[in-house]
């Protein structure tokens, strides 16, 4: 177990909290009110979120958030590790290597071994390290095939999270994820309530108190027709998928002179 190990959270007059990724955890699709008025928008997110829930039992919160839109785990390790490592908070979160896994030809193999470097090292701050299994995406008809890869880097993580006493979310396991209303138009980046529950989920896993239940039931869904469903898919192919993958063939990413939203420990204190 890592030297912060179990220790409550909340037990703590200042804590530190460095949260460290991708898109995922900038929390990109949840955007804060003000959004429209800063550069490349402004996201909230599940890390933000737990950072809030937090700071309603600590006396402070210092909360840095590095992650980058984009960004490959080779790209986290080498950018983003190294001011981990400096900051040497309390708590880090890390979830890294999905934008890998997603690509054709990818290696869930190769990837894992990256992983393990990075925990390997984060290990030695003493920190509190809480990981994430991707999600299952046998409920996306595109994104379906992609299965079996996500579920051999879970395993790969379990153990290595096991080796290093890490905390895991099993995100795979969160059914109530596998609604529409979970996730953002794009079907890859969680909806402002699908980074609600989330939040709420990783504060379970830290045994930190908090209002609501991230497996409350969805209310009914309306129903739609074959036609306006077909017409979604369409929208999607054309909006977000094609995108997607003429940035693949041209070596481009989303997160192409975007920087870290949070690069510092700050002070965040929850407004009641």
């Amino acid at each position: 177990m890592s030297g912060f190990g179990t220790n409550d959270l909340t037990k703590k007059d200042i804590l530190s909290y460095v949260a460290l990724g991708d898109s995922f955890t900038e929390g990109m699709s949840d955007p804060y009110p003000d959004s429209d008025s800063v550069p490349n928008g402004r996201y909230r997110g599940w890390a933000d979120r737990v950072a809030e829930h937090l700071a309603d039992h600590v006396g402070e919160v210092r909360y840095a958030n590095l992650a980058v839109r984009g960004r490959l785990i080779r790209q986290i390790v080498d950018e983003q590790l190294p001011r981990a490592v400096e900051l040497s908070p309390d708590l880090i979160t890390l979830c890294a290597g999905g934008n890998d896994i997603i690509r054709p030809g990818s290696d869930p193999d190769a990837v894992a071994v990256v992983f393990a470097e990075a925990i390997a090292e984060l290990s030695r701050t003493g920190a509190r390290i809480v990981v994430f299994t991707g999600f299952d995406t046998n409920w996306q008809p595109v994104m379906r095939h992609m299965r079996g890869k996500i579920a051999t880097y879970n395993m790969h993580m379990r153990a290595i999270a096991d080796r290093y006493g890490c905390d895991v979310v099993d995100v795979w396991s969160m059914r109530i994820l596998d609604d529409p209303r979970a996730w953002n138009w794009d079907r890859l980046h969680l909806s402002p309530e699908g980074h609600r529950r989330l939040a709420l989920r990783v504060c379970e896993v830290l045994g930190v108190p908090v209002e609501g239940d991230w497996k409350e039931p969805w209310p009914p869904a309306e129903p739609r027709d074959w036609r306006a469903a077909r017409q979604e898919d369409l929208h999607w192919a054309r909006e977000f998928l094609m995108p997607w993958i003429h940035r693949r063939l041209t070596g481009r990413s989303s997160g192409d002179n975007v920087t870290a939203k949070r690069p510092a420990l700050e002070p965040l204190r929850r407004e009641h």
